[in-house]
């Protein structure tokens, strides 16, 4: 039952979830990216810089065993999970920015996934197997990534329509499937959870809460409009740990590697969830007080003319 999980259950649904985002693609989210190039390119560094440095301090910080830490990097390396489109729906962010950062991280993670593991690997397990630098890997890491996504975009530029139709029921199967995905890696491998979990639980939360204060914080800090935050702090805080699964146990063979992905991929649900509420709090009571001291300012002008009138 394991391995028939590992080598067909894991890939279908990691195509059929990279298929649901093709799907939901046009060409113009591409070149929507230049209508905010701030954002993206902020939300770009966040991704493929911060969050791989901040891993890395976590694993050293948590003193994970050196299987456990290439696991953590990998999962670092992986983009922005399709469930982030939905979460920044939910919150208010600008969902249209998410898909096209979905779409480039996508992208993008091809090369840089396979070059931030092989550097894990070389740091924290010298002489292991590698992941990007082998031609056969690569190639297999493009089909499982990008193939599905190209044959969703084909079909939504061939048959709109159907694209339309499918999109909703293709968006639940992802969901469902992502959870029946986890939910066997973890039973698969429940000796070696359980005897790592407690590491597991609190550094992958931790990452989770990080990775989302990051893809906020940063882009405010620089500026950026509040949904276009919204929307950067749940691409980066939300990864596709499916995918992360799916490279470890099937292109890499290792079980072992895939559990801080199998944890995060349960846990991170909740602390999205708490962020997002938490960000919404926040906002209102902000909005709250930004009335209050306009309509204080407007009641202090108004009141000379007042007393302008009664004299």
């Amino acid at each position: 039952m394991g391995s028939a999980l590992t080598t067909i259950g894991l890939p279908v649904a990691l195509g059929i979830i990279m298929l649901g985002l093709g799907l939901s693609l046009r060409v113009g989210d591409f070149t929507r990216i230049a209508k905010h190039p701030r954002a993206v390119f902020i939300a770009l560094v966040c991704q493929l810089l911060i969050l791989p440095a901040l891993s890395f301090g976590l694993v050293l910080a948590f003193d994970l065993s050196p299987v456990l830490a290439v696991g953590m990097m990998m999962l670092a390396a992986s983009p922005g999970g399709t469930t982030a489109n939905l979460y920044s729906h939910l919150f208010r962010g600008d969902v249209a920015l998410n898909i096209s950062l979905t779409a480039l991280n996508s992208v993008i993670a091809v090369f840089t996934l396979p070059l931030i593991t092989n550097l894990a690997i070389a740091y924290f397990m010298p002489g292991g197997d590698t992941l990007g630098l082998q031609l056969s890997k690569t190639i297999e890491v493009f089909a499982i990534v990008l193939l599905p996504v190209a044959i969703g975009m084909f079909v939504r530029w061939q048959w709109p329509s159907f694209a339309d139709t499918m999109d909703k029921p293709v968006r639940v199967a992802s969901v469902v499937i992502l959870i029946v995905v986890i939910a066997g890696a973890i039973v698969s491998n429940l000796d070696m959870l359980l005897e790592n979990l407690g590491q597991l639980a609190l550094i992958t939360v931790l990452f989770c809460l990080l990775s989302l204060s990051v893809g906020f914080f940063v882009p405010r800090l620089f500026r950026v409009g509040r949904t276009q935050a919204i929307a950067s702090s749940f691409e980066i805080g939300i990864h596709n740990a499916t995918l992360a699964i799916v490279i470890a146990q099937t292109v890499l063979g290792n079980t072992e590697l895939s559990l801080p992905a199998a944890v995060y991929g349960v846990l991170m649900f909740f602390v999205a969830l708490a962020f997002g509420f938490g960000l919404r709090a926040a906002y209102r009571r902000a909005d709250a007080a930004e009335d209050a001291a306009h309509s204080d300012a407007a009641s202090g002008a108004a009141q000379p003319t007042g007393s302008a009138g009664r004299a």
